[in-house]
């Protein structure tokens, strides 16, 4: 086994989140410096150009984007595999996450974390209400309503869990930290998909971190996530004054 993996990158992220679980999956151990790109430092910017999390750094490679992570990922560390075999199936995964991580990026971080979340208690900016009420009463239905046609009334989107299932399902739990649920009698079939993957063993393991941050203002996180056991690299890339990163997705 190489030396261990070091992630850049806050729990709270649904990028960071999803190479995570990843790593979890494929039993690769790891360490993190748990920060927001927006709390990154000069080294930071170096090694992540446009001020994006996850960054990976391992003993080969320094990579900054979570869909190159994890086809990396796959790639060095085949066993078990999060991709699936079927060449068919293995686009349309590809296909999944790239919806995912614009798409629902745009909408569930952008028009809900961000609004609700992201600028009152990082940057002390108020919420944008009209803004807020499109993302609820028109962006998140047109998405809801296309996983609606995509996932599966049982199990996973191919078998095991995959690439597909852990993209989709990292966004709704940024979602529920900006009290959004999926209406489980208008998309029965999302809302029962998106519990389930949740629910796996590899998410789970990530959410006294991710709760612990949710409650703890940023300066002090570190302390806390060491005060329950997360695995911290020894020095961190952050710094406590806010910078706005070059690209929104």
């Amino acid at each position: 086994m190489a030396q261990k993996v070091q992630i850049i990158g806050t729990y709270i992220s649904p990028y960071v989140r999803k190479v995570l679980v990843c790593l979890d999956i494929k039993g690769v151990s790891y360490e993190i410096d748990p920060i927001t790109p927006f709390l990154g430092n000069d080294r930071f910017s170096k090694l992540s150009p446009i001020r994006r999390i996850p960054v990976l750094i391992d003993d080969k490679v320094t990579l900054c984007d979570s869909s190159v992570i994890c086809q990396y990922l796959e790639d060095r560390y085949p066993t078990p595999p999060i991709f699936p075999s079927d060449v068919a199936d293995r686009a349309r995964a590809r296909w999944l996450e790239e919806y995912a991580d614009t798409r629902m990026g745009e909408v569930l971080i952008w028009g809900l974390f961000n609004q609700k979340v992201v600028k009152p208690f990082i940057w002390g900016e108020p919420t944008d209400d009209d803004a807020l009420a499109k993302t609820l009463e028109e962006d998140i239905p047109q998405v809801l309503g296309y996983l609606e046609t995509q996932v599966p009334a049982d199990g996973f989107l191919f078998g095991a869990l995959s690439i597909a299932d852990i993209s989709i399902a990292t966004f709704f739990r940024n979602a529920a930290f900006a009290r959004f649920r999926v209406d489980a009698e208008r998309w029965p079939k999302t809302a029962a998909f998106v519990d389930r993957v949740l629910a796996s063993e590899s998410f789970q393991k990530l959410k006294p971190f991710e709760e612990k941050m949710m409650r703890t203002p940023p300066p002090q996180h570190r302390e806390a996530l060491a005060a329950i056991g997360a695995p911290l690299m020894a020095e961190s890339y952050g710094t406590n004054t806010p910078r706005r990163g070059m690209m929104k997705i």
